[in-house]
C-alpha cells in the first residue's frame, strides 16, 4: 500500500498567533521530504492529493507555505491558486539563475507572496530582495548573530524574517530581539515546566468542567453550576442552544434547561470546546486548535469497526492532549484533578492500549510523522485516502467554531 499525505507546520508571529501553515508532502520515515524528485512532490500535493479545493480547509483559512522548485515555477503550478490562499516558497535553488530570477518577478507583479528558503547568506540573493514578502532562516545552519547585516539590507523592502527549527518559547522570545517576526517549529508542542507550579483556582474549575462532562451519567445540575460561575460560559452555552434550535422557538429559563436541551452528546462536546477556550491564550492557541483536530479526526475514526469499542472516548482523549502545552504542566499532575475512564489515562500519558494506538495515529498524522504513520495505517488496515478524507472534515469543522 502507498501512503501519501499532507503534514502541516504553523508559521506563528511574535504574538504567537498563527499566520499560515507550510504544507509539507509526506511519504518517507522521521518526518523527511521523500527520496523523489522535488517536482513530483509538489505535484502529488498539488494533483494526486486533489488539494485544491482542500487546503483552504487543512489551512484553516489561513495562507499556505507551499515548496515550487523553479521547474514548477516555470511550469506555472502557483497559477493552480489564488494568490491570497498561497505563499510560494522557492526551494532547491542552488545559485540565482537568469531563469529563476526572470519567474520570481513574474509571480510578484502578478501580486504572489514569495519566500525564499535555503537562504545561506550570499549575496548573489540581494537582487531577489525586491521581490520577496518572507525570508526563512534555518537557525540550526545558521547563528542568528550573523544576521545584524542583512536586517539592514532588507529594512527597505519591509521583509518579514522568519526563523525555522525553533524549540522553545525562550529561543523564539532571544530570537524576536534579533529580528525575526515569523516562527516555525515545534516551540509550541513541547509544555515547558516551572517546578512546583500548581494549577490556578480558574484552570482547577474548568477542568472540573470537563470532569463532570465526561462523566458516564451526566449531572445536568453540576454542570449548569459550574457554568453560572462564568458570563462568557453561560453566553456560550445559549449561543449552542440557539444554534441547535435553529427553526424552532426555544424559551431557557434555565442553565439546567439549557444543558439539557442540548443532549449528552452535543453537551459533551461543546462544552468541553468553551472549556478548552477559557484555557487558551495567546501562546496556545495553535495547540487548541491541533487539539480539537485531534479530537474530532479521533472521533470520526473511530466508527471504523476495529475502533468501535472506544468510540465514546475519542474525542475527548484527542481534546486532552494538548492539556499539558496549554497549563505548561506534567499530564500526569493534570489527571490527578480528572476522574478519567482508565482507557483514556492509559492512551495521554502511556500511549497504551486501543486508544492510545488510535491517538498516536492521529497525532503523527497531523505532525507529518511518515514512517510511523504509514505502518500505523498498515496495522489497522485503513488506506491513506480515508484519513485524508477524514482530516479535511476535522478541520472544516473547527472552521465553524467561535474559538
Amino acid at each position: 500500500m502507498t501512503t501519501t499525505y499532507i503534514a502541516r507546520q504553523a508559521i506563528l508571529d511574535r504574538k504567537s498567533q498563527t499566520i499560515g501553515y507550510e504544507l509539507l508532502f509526506r511519504d518517507s520515515p522521521n518526518n523527511q521530504f521523500p527520496n523523489i524528485d522535488p517536482d513530483v512532490a509538489t505535484s502529488k500535493l498539488i494533483i494526486q492529493n486533489h488539494l485544491q479545493g482542500d487546503i483552504e480547509s487543512i489551512c484553516m483559512g489561513k495562507p499556505a507555505f507551499i515548496n515550487f522548485t523553479e521547474q514548477c515555477l516555470v511550469n506555472k503550478f502557483p497559477l493552480m491558486f489564488d494568490k491570497r490562499a498561497i505563499v510560494i516558497e522557492l526551494v532547491g535553488h542552488l545559485t540565482l539563475t537568469t531563469r529563476l530570477m526572470k519567474i520570481v518577478k513574474y509571480y510578484h507583479e502578478l501580486g504572489y507572496q514569495i519566500a525564499l528558503t535555503e537562504y545561506d547568506l550570499s549575496a548573489q540573493w540581494d537582487a531577489l530582495f525586491p521581490y520577496l514578502s518572507v525570508i526563512k532562516i534555518n537557525i540550526e545552519k545558521i547563528n542568528p548573530k550573523r544576521l545584524a547585516p542583512l536586517t539592514k539590507k532588507i529594512k527597505p523592502y519591509y521583509i518579514k524574517l522568519s526563523a525555522e527549527k525553533v524549540e522553545t518559547r525562550y529561543q523564539l522570545q532571544s530570537l524576536a530581539e534579533v529580528g525575526f517576526n515569523y516562527f516555525q517549529g515545534y516551540f509550541y508542542h513541547q509544555p515547558e515546566m516551572v517546578e512546583g507550579q500548581v494549577l490556578a483556582p480558574f484552570k482547577a474549575q474548568m477542568l472540573h468542567l470537563m470532569s463532570e462532562t465526561f462523566k458516564t451519567a451526566l449531572d445536568y445540575d453540576a454542570i449548569a453550576d459550574i457554568i453560572s460561575h462564568d458570563i462568557n460560559l453561560t453566553v456560550g452555552l445559549l449561543k449552542m442552544v440557539n444554534n441547535v434550535a435553529t427553526g424552532t422557538r426555544v424559551e431557557i429559563t434555565s442553565l439546567k434547561q439549557a444543558t439539557t436541551y442540548l443532549g449528552e452528546e452535543k453537551l459533551r462536546q461543546f462544552v468541553l470546546i468553551l472549556a478548552m477556550s477559557k484555557l487558551t491564550t495567546n501562546h496556545t492557541s495553535e495547540a487548541s486548535l491541533q487539539a480539537l483536530i485531534t479530537g474530532k479526526l479521533m472521533e470520526q475514526l473511530s466508527v471504523i469497526d476495529k475502533f468501535q469499542s472506544i468510540q465514546e472516548y475519542a474525542f475527548i482523549t484527542g481534546l486532552l492532549s494538548a492539556i499539558e502545552v496549554l497549563l505548561g504542566i506534567p499530564m500526569a499532575r493534570i489527571l490527578k484533578s480528572m476522574p478519567l475512564a482508565e482507557p483514556i489515562v492509559l492512551a495521554l500519558t502511556l500511549r497504551k492500549g486501543l486508544l492510545g494506538e488510535l491517538l498516536s495515529l492521529t497525532s503523527d498524522y497531523i505532525t507529518g510523522q511518515g514512517d510511523s504513520v504509514k505502518q500505523q495505517l498498515h496495522h489497522h488496515e485503513i488506506d491513506s485516502a480515508t484519513i485524508h478524507h477524514a482530516f479535511v472534515e476535522a478541520s472544516n469543522w473547527c472552521k465553524t467554531l467561535e474559538f
